[in-house]
């Protein structure tokens, strides 16, 4: 079975609730799709929207990039040869990842319902559900009370919170949010706001609240150095996101930073799952444990990433929220969510279907 066409679109899928982070506000959700269609009528989906900051490639740059690409070396290719499609897609986007990305999910999309399966079953499903935590932006302390108190009801008992501009105002909040909801546990996420001194007095003021982990408290240029003047006990709580991009981060992290052992994978920045795949084998190779996260993502690629997630035994940690402020989007199904449970549907492929 070949591939028969290639199509490129983009979506602006909008936000019901804009947020703030430590180094911008986001008001608006554009996506960036491919869609493979083979011979017999399968189409696969990719999604993407990567970041500037963080990869050097915006939305906008990621759909100019397909717009622009030649899918000749995909055009009349057999599905069979994913594998080497792939490694082709991305020795040609190696430094595109928000381009890569959305082709590579549609490939394996395409594959894996070519071949009647989950894309987890292609993988090896290793784990059946886990909890996410959802996320809630840098707010004054009552709206994030209140904004809390609205993901209790909902069911959710992992809340991720947002901080990295004043160390003393975050301690506040989480603090707040731990006194009124006991049961819930806390994940904070500083997007590279702090120095040492702001995050040994964020953990100081925080102490006597159980804190799961403390996400990319430093900037990258910075942060091996700055993981290696933590104590442990603070060390052992660091995630780092946007210090990990790719194997080569990987190895670097685990050479130079010992006291750092979880890694944030998102397929927003090793551009899909094909390098995704590869910093998980190097984790579960060192005993490293891994979370999951995204952007501000379409139901296509957080249930890619899903997929995934659940083929490691490494996976401790989920953060796949991504789609659940979305007004809109162009697809549904690819996994459920019940009480903070993430699972996926059984359905081929990704589980997604197109909406009309």
């Amino acid at each position: 079975m070949k591939i028969k066409n290639v199509r490129v679109y983009g979506r602006d899928l909008g936000t019901s609730r804009p947020y703030t982070i430590a180094y911008k506000t986001v008001s608006e959700v554009i996506i960036a799709f491919v869609e493979i269609e083979l011979e017999n009528g399968i189409i696969g989906i990719g999604a993407s929207n990567s970041s500037k900051v963080v990869v050097g490639e915006s939305v906008d740059e990621t759909l100019n990039h397909l717009r622009d690409v030649d899918f000749s070396y995909l055009i009349g290719q057999k599905i069979t040869q994913t594998e080497g499609l792939l490694r082709q897609t991305h020795d040609k986007f190696t430094t595109l990842p928000g381009t890569h990305a959305a082709i590579d999910i549609a490939l394996y999309d395409a594959f894996t319902q070519f071949l009647k399966i989950p894309l987890v079953d292609y993988f090896g499903q290793q784990q059946k559900t886990l909890p996410t935590s959802i996320t809630i932006g840098i707010k004054n302390i009552e709206e994030t009370l209140s904004e809390a108190e609205e993901y209790y009801g909902m069911g959710f008992r992992f809340l991720k919170v947002k901080t990295g501009l004043n160390p003393v105002l975050d301690a506040e909040r989480v603090i707040k949010i731990a006194e009124c909801m006991p049961d819930v546990v806390l994940r904070v996420d500083a997007n590279q706001g702090y120095s040492t001194v702001d995050l040994n007095e964020f953990v100081k003021r925080t102490a006597k609240i159980k804190l799961e982990l403390i996400e990319q408290p430093f900037s990258t240029g910075n942060f091996i150095k700055r993981v290696n003047e933590l104590h442990p006990s603070i060390a052992q709580l660091v995630v780092a996101d946007e210090s990990l991009k790719n194997p080569k981060d990987a190895l670097k992290l685990l050479k130079e930073a010992s006291g750092c052992n979880i890694f944030n994978i998102k397929l927003m920045k090793t551009g899909g799952l094909l390098v995704a795949k590869q910093i998980a084998y190097i984790a579960e190779a060192s005993k490293v444990k891994l979370m999951w996260g995204c952007n501000d993502e379409s139901v296509v690629s957080i249930a890619a990433a899903l997929h995934l997630a659940l083929s490691s035994r490494s996976t401790k940690f989920l953060d796949l929220d991504g789609s659940l402020d979305l007004i809109k989007d162009v697809v549904t199904g690819g996994f459920l969510i019940k009480n903070g449970m993430m699972s996926l549907t059984g359905e081929n492929g990704l589980g997604v279907q197109k909406i009309n």
